[in-house]
């Protein structure tokens, strides 16, 4: 069976209705599958992480192309559809756990690579905490997020998010996604967004250090920094960018702002 008869089929065996709550949307067109490995190529070697397998069509995919998938996934109700899909696939690690608490470092072994339908609910927060550990991203999100994520400054979608994405991270393509490639279908678009990590990138104390400034900074978007980091505790701005705005800077000033405090 093609991948969206396999769901439209485990949905009917059995009796499963999507979670709205959780973000579930199922996808049920296959043409999504190929045109996210034109944008990110798969390698034999890999260890991928896969976010939310639902009802395991993506999973079984990359199961086909790489060493291992570890398939996170949150929903205990999907276990017997799940299994039942990736029967025959010897190279998948099913982890029931909470994507947004889990350190893809700690599994084993490590994946480096992360390709999912993320629930649009967690996006943001799967992304941020896997940046540190993961070296290629090809992620499907809701088209704001894909906006978000590479905005540039200046623009109403630039914020904390998109600076510390670009810090890390250098883009590699985008697809958009018409909503009826899902069941059920949602009430937005998407997107399928691809981008890797980049060599300089600096995580540790620093980087924690990097992402409290930018997140101070814009906690109160029409602040000025230096009224926005005094409200966060934080040591004033250079005399030169206090009357600034955070959205105003790129993501590689506010960088060194970071480090200027520091």
């Amino acid at each position: 069976m093609s991948g969206s008869q396999v769901t439209l089929a485990r949905m009917r065996e059995f009796g499963i209705r999507p979670d709205r709550d959780l973000g579930q949307h199922f996808l049920v067109d296959d043409n999504v599958l190929e045109v996210a490995g034109r944008l990110l190529p798969l390698d034999p070697g890999d260890v991928v992480l896969e976010v939310g397998p639902g009802l395991g069509v993506l999973t079984v995919w990359l199961a086909r192309r790489v060493a291992l998938v570890h398939a996170v996934e949150v929903d205990r109700r999907l276990e017997p559809a799940l299994t039942a899909t990736i029967a025959e696939a010897a190279n998948v690690h099913v982890v029931w756990a909470d994507a947004v608490r889990l350190d893809p470092a700690e599994l084993d072994p490590p994946p480096g690579v992360l390709v999912a339908n993320l629930p649009y609910n967690i996006a943001t927060p799967v992304v941020l905490r896997a940046l540190p550990a993961i070296e290629r991203f090809c992620v499907m999100v809701q088209r704001e997020i894909a906006d978000r994520f590479f905005a540039q400054p200046g623009t109403k979608a630039y914020g904390a998010v998109s600076v510390l994405v670009q810090l890390a991270c250098e883009r590699l393509g985008r697809r958009p996604v018409s909503r009826r490639v899902f069941a059920p279908e949602p009430n937005v678009d998407s997107a399928l967004l691809a981008f890797r990590r980049r060599p300089e990138a600096v995580f540790g104390d620093e980087w924690e250090w990097t992402s409290r400034v930018v997140h101070a900074g814009f906690a109160h978007r029409r602040k000025t920094l230096a009224n926005a980091l005094q409200l966060a505790g934080l040591p004033a701005p250079p005399a030169d960018l206090a009357g600034l705005r955070a959205e105003q800077l790129t993501p590689e000033r506010l960088a060194d702002l970071a480090r200027d405090l520091r």
